[in-house]
């Protein structure tokens, strides 16, 4: 079993940063693939950013250029460094292990973590 354990959301205001971290527990996740969802309201949970177990990235083209997933197999951890942000990007931000690109379901789950962008 893997537990994920998301931190680093909250209320952000258009144009900010924010960093989220996806702590890992319970296995080693480095040849995992891992991914970040988000959830906004009303809409379904869509993967914005994908990471390989070699480190491949990939992201959804609403993030572009915008969002970086990065991690540090040594601590266990996947992060999520979101730039340049807008009304839009506002959700449940969901880390999640053993995913691949374009999935729509994985592995695990963390509980998730609210991003509130303001206008």
């Amino acid at each position: 079993q893997v537990q994920l354990v998301e931190s680093g959301g909250g209320l952000v205001q258009a144009g900010g940063s924010l960093r989220l971290s996806c702590q890992a527990s319970g296995r080693i996740i480095s040849r995992y693939g891992m991914g970040w969802f988000r959830q906004a309201p009303g809409k379904q949970r869509e993967l914005v950013a994908h990471i390989s177990g070699g480190g491949t990235t990939t992201y959804a083209d609403s993030v572009k250029g915008r969002f970086t997933i990065s991690r540090d197999n040594a601590k266990n951890t996947v992060y999520l460094q979101m730039n340049s942000l807008k009304p839009e990007d506002t959700g449940v931000y969901f880390c999640a292990a053993r995913v691949s690109p374009g999935d729509t379901s994985a592995g695990y789950w963390g509980q998730g973590t609210q991003v509130t962008v303001s206008s």
